[in-house]
Order: structure tokens, then sequence, then C-alpha cells
């Protein structure tokens, strides 16, 4: 079988912060858009996605093929614990990496480099190889140890795009909100897409 050409692989991770949607939205769009998207969710993920999203997490990999296996693309899951999963090697290629949303615990282990599962060790991965890494913070309020882990990380090349969602497009809706952050994603990503009115362009929303 054909492998998937690195750059339209990427790997997306969902921690134990509110906010679990961003991620949802996130892989549906990329493999909406034909992505091989390398799952990792941290246990405390799991948690957020049973109390957020409603979903029964007893068996992960058939709640994955229930939710995604209809669209296009590939979605490969690997267990947080999985240490060593392909997407813990540098030597395979994948285009870069997003953790939306991303806890502040996980924020800090890849700040301090200690790699002690997947989710960590896949970040610095992408931060070895010069690859991009974007984390999606979503905390409030936040004290001097997060802001120092998040510049740190800045001076290294991650990314940081908080979910802050903004309001000069006049969202109608939730979901509004939420694909205003996931467009921000793929806009870092240099992806196209069309999921929120850019300023200065006409609304064509109905």
């Amino acid at each position: 079988m054909m492998q998937q050409p690195e750059n339209k692989r990427l790997v997306v991770g969902i921690t134990g912060a509110s906010g679990s949607i961003y991620g949802i939205r996130l892989i549906e769009t990329l493999l909406d858009l034909g992505y091989a998207v390398h799952l990792v969710v941290s246990n405390a993920g799991w948690r957020v996605l049973k109390e957020e999203m409603d979903w029964d997490v007893t068996n992960r990999e058939s709640l994955l093929q229930e939710k995604f296996g209809h669209r296009g693309g590939s979605l490969i899951y690997h267990p947080v614990s999985d240490i060593g999963a392909s997407i813990a090697s540098g030597s395979y290629l994948a285009e870069g990496m997003i953790i939306m949303p991303c806890s502040m615990g996980t924020l800090s282990s890849i700040a301090n480099g200690s790699s002690d599962n997947l989710m960590s060790r896949a970040a610095d991965v992408m931060m070895k190889e010069g690859r991009t890494l974007i984390l999606v913070p979503r905390e409030t309020p936040l004290h001097a140890i997060h802001l120092e882990n998040m510049l740190k990380l800045s001076r290294l090349g991650v990314r940081m795009i908080p979910a802050m969602p903004a309001f000069y497009y006049k969202p109608q809706s939730m979901e509004d909100l939420i694909l205003f952050l996931v467009g921000k994603v793929l806009d870092s990503l240099r992806i196209p897409h069309q999921l929120f009115t850019r300023w200065g362009e006409p609304d064509e929303r109905g």
C-alpha cells in the first residue's frame, strides 16, 4: 500500500483542558481535506470528551471509527502510553503537530522536555526536527509559570494560538466561534479554508 505523503500527515493531540470540541472540529476538517491524522488523546482528554461531548469512551477505537470513519483521509489512533509509536520517531515524516486544546500540564511537560508519554514525545520530535508545532492553550486566568512556559516555547519556534475567539466577523453561533479557532490553526499551517469570514471580505453566510 502506498504511504501517505508526509505533507498530508499531521499529528493532533487532545488533552484534558476544557474545549475538546476544538480538537474534534480540527480532526473533522483535516480528514475532509484528505489528511492522514495521527491522533493522541491524554487520559484526562478522554475524561473531558466524556464530560463535555457525552461520549461513551469505554471502547475508544470503536468510538473513533463511529465518529470519524465516514470521512475522507485516514485516522490513525495512538494510545498516549505507546512511546514506540511511529510518531515518536523523527524518522517518521509528518508535516507538523497541533495540540488542541493544550492543558497547562502538557505545555509544561513540553517546555521542560520531559517526553514522559507519547503526547510530549511527539511534540519534542517536532521541535528537534524543526517541524511545525502548534499549541492551543485553554486556561484562564494565567499565572507567571504558565506565561513563562509559553514564552520559552515561543522563543523556540512553537506557535501559540490561544483559544480566544474573535467577534469582528459577527459570529452567529457557538459553532462559528469554534470554527474560527480551527481556521486560525489552518492559517498557521498554510492550509486554505473558508471556515470564517476574514476582515475586509464580504460575509457570504446565508
